[in-house]
C-alpha cells in the first residue's frame, strides 16, 4: 500500500487528540498534523451520568467527528493496526504505512464488555443498564424510573476506568430519585466494587460515605463481577481481597448498573509503546515516552498514575503541547504535569461535590470554598457550563 508522511501524527480523535492538535495549530498554524481515528461520531461522555439520571438529552452529547476535527489538520479515517517506533511509522487498517517526525498517542480507553460473561447479551434489557455507552445510557433512567422496590446493585470493576466516580455517581442519583418519589424505603441499594475503598481522597470520601448513610447504601469492596444471568436477575462476584479471596457470591437483583472492565486498547497493549501494565509508557511529568523521545502520550491510554478524566486531559494537553514544541526546537522539556484531575461527583439532583486533586491525592481546588461540601452551584457547573466549555473552548484549543 501507499506510504504517507506527516510532521506530527496524532493517534486518536477523542478529547485528548483533538485538544492537543487544536492547541498545536493555535501556536503554529503551519504545522503538518494528521489525526488518525476511524470513528464517525464524537461524544461528550461526562454527561452520560446525567442522561442516565433523566436530566440530559443523549442527542446533545453526540456530534459528527468531521465537525470537531480542526480544519487545518488532516483526518485519516482509519484504525491503527501496529506501531514501528524504530522506523517512526504506524501501520493502518487499510495497510497504509504512515511515517512521522513526532507522534502523539491518545487513543483513549477500551471497554471490555465481554469480560463479564453474559453482559453483552443482557445489556439494555432485564433491568441491566450502563451509562458507559451511548446506546445504553438512556435505559439506565428507564430502570430507575420503573423501579418498584427490591435490590438495586451498582457495580465498579476491578480495573481502572474512565471517570472513576461515574460507577457510584449514578447510585446517588438513583437514591435521590427514589427518595423524591417515596420509593427509597423500598430500595435495598448495594455497591459492589473491585476497589478497596469508595474514593481515593479522604476529604471527599468522608462526604460520600455520609451520602451512602443517608440512603442506607451497603458497600462491598474487593469484589470482581465475573458473570451476569440477566433472565434470572442474578450476578456472580468473586472476592479479590485478602479476607475474601476466591469467595463466590451469586447475588440476586431487581436492577443492576454495570461499569465494564477497562484497559488500554489491544493495539497499544501489544505494541512496543506499552508499559508492563499495557499503557503507553510515558514520563508522568513531561508526557514524553520513556523509550522513544519523539513520541508523547496523553489521556486515558497513558501510564500516568492519575484518574482518567477529561479534566485531567485539560491540564495534560498544554504541558504536552509546550514540551512537543520544545522537543521540535531541540530545547529542554520544561513544562510539568503534576497529576491534576477532577471528579465532579453528583450526589443528588442539584447537588455536587467537586473533587480536584493531584498525583499524591492532595486536594488542588479551584474555588475559594470547601469543595468537599455538596453544592447546587457546582451541580450547575457540571450540567450547564462544562458541556459548553467542552464543545466551544476545549476541542477548539482555546482552553
Amino acid at each position: 500500500m501507499e506510504n504517507q508522511h506527516h510532521q506530527i501524527v496524532v493517534v486518536g480523535g477523542g478529547n485528548a487528540g483533538i485538544s492537543v492538535a487544536a492547541q498545536l495549530l493555535r501556536k503554529n498554524s503551519k504545522l503538518d498534523i494528521a489525526i488518525v481515528d476511524p470513528a464517525d461520531k464524537h461524544y461528550y461522555q461526562p454527561a452520560w451520568t446525567l442522561v442516565g439520571s433523566g436530566v440530559f438529552d443523549i442527542k446533545a452529547t453526540e456530534r459528527n467527528e468531521a465537525d470537531v476535527i480542526p480544519s487545518q489538520a488532516k483526518w485519516i479515517k482509519e484504525k491503527v493496526l501496529s506501531f514501528q517506533p524504530e522506523q517512526n511509522a504506524v501501520t493502518l487498517g487499510n495497510g497504509t504505512q504512515l511515517s512521522y517526525d513526532y507522534m502523539v498517542v491518545a487513543p483513549g480507553i477500551q471497554l471490555n464488555w465481554s469480560e463479564v460473561k453474559g453482559l453483552p447479551e443482557t445489556l439494555g434489557k432485564n433491568n441491566v443498564c450502563s451509562n458507559y455507552s451511548f446506546q445504553s445510557a438512556p435505559y439506565t433512567f428507564e430502570c430507575i424510573k420503573n423501579f418498584k422496590g427490591g435490590k438495586a446493585i451498582f457495580h465498579n470493576p476491578h480495573t481502572p476506568v474512565k471517570c472513576g466516580g461515574a460507577p457510584h455517581k449514578i447510585m446517588y442519583m438513583a437514591a435521590d430519585y427514589w427518595r423524591k418519589h417515596s420509593m427509597l424505603d423500598k430500595a435495598d441499594i448495594h455497591y459492589w466494587s473491585g476497589a478497596a475503598k469508595l474514593f481515593a481522597v479522604a476529604k471527599y470520601e468522608n462526604t460520600l460515605l455520609e451520602v451512602c448513610k443517608r440512603a442506607d447504601i451497603k458497600l462491598h469492596f474487593m469484589e470482581k463481577l465475573v458473570e451476569i444471568d440477566g433472565p434470572n436477575k442474578r450476578a456472580k462476584f468473586i472476592g479479590i481481597g485478602e479476607g475474601n479471596k476466591d469467595v463466590e457470591n451469586w447475588v440476586e437483583f431487581d436492577m443492576i448498573h454495570v461499569t465494564p472492565p477497562q484497559s488500554a486498547p489491544d493495539f497499544i497493549k501489544q505494541s512496543p509503546l506499552a508499559s508492563a501494565a499495557g499503557w503507553v509508557d510515558v514520563d508522568k511529568n513531561t508526557l514524553q515516552h520513556l523509550r522513544f523521545s519523539n513520541i508523547f502520550g496523553i489521556g486515558d491510554a497513558s501510564s500516568l498514575p492519575t484518574s482518567k478524566t477529561g479534566a485531567a486531559i485539560r491540564k495534560q494537553a498544554p504541558v504536552l503541547v509546550a514540551n512537543l514544541i520544545a522537543a521540535m526546537a531541540q530545547q529542554p522539556l520544561s513544562a510539568e504535569y503534576t497529576g491534576y484531575t477532577s471528579c465532579p461527583l453528583v450526589t443528588g439532583y442539584g447537588k455536587l461535590v467537586l473533587a480536584e486533586f493531584d498525583y499524591n491525592n492532595q486536594p488542588m481546588e479551584t474555588f475559594p470554598v470547601d469543595q468537599s461540601k455538596e453544592r447546587w452551584s457546582m451541580y450547575q457547573l457540571k450540567r450547564r457550563i462544562l458541556p459548553w466549555l467542552y464543545w466551544n473552548q476545549i476541542l477548539t484549543g482555546k482552553a
